[in-house]
């Protein structure tokens, strides 16, 4: 198997994977559990590999790196075009493939678990802000109901 490029259309449990060699011809369709992914993955020599930017694509691509793949990230938005019928995991893994193999296409980077865990916090901070908002009005609300009204801000 000379595999070049492969698409990997990521789920919770199962994923469907779909690889092509320098001409394009399919050489790899298959679907993996997600505990054998990387085994797979282990067992083939380094290639292009693409996923939609999704949960768990960063973690992926940082261990598909670690076994010597280019891992890349393409935005869902630019696989739907190569979308050739009906969506499934199947066709959108070939969808993924072939819009990796595209020399133009666009590549979310790679985030390191130091990034993520940065994006992380400032996530919930943000949740944590918005929720305190939200009470801050409720409470505003039902104060008004009583006549008592309160000034701006908290």
């Amino acid at each position: 198997m000379n595999i070049t490029t492969v698409g990997i259309d990521l789920a919770k449990n199962v994923f469907s994977v779909h690889g092509v060699d320098a001409q394009g011809k399919v050489t790899l369709k298959k679907t993996v559990s997600r505990g054998k992914l990387l085994e797979c993955f282990a067992k083939l020599p380094p290639c292009v590999i693409g996923m939609e930017a999704c949960t768990g694509a960063h973690h992926w691509a940082r261990g598909l790196r670690e076994l010597g793949h280019d891992a890349r990230i393409i935005a869902p938005r630019f696989v739907i075009p190569y979308r050739k019928s009906g969506k499934n995991d199947g066709n959108d893994a070939e969808a993924i493939c072939e819009a990796t193999s595209r020399p133009a296409m666009r590549f979310v980077p790679v985030k390191s678990s130091e990034q993520q865990a940065i994006l992380c916090l400032h996530r919930i901070r943000q949740g944590l802000v918005a929720e305190r908002t939200a009470q801050i009005n409720q409470i505003r609300g039902l104060m008004a109901e009583f006549g008592l009204i309160m000034p701006k801000g908290r």
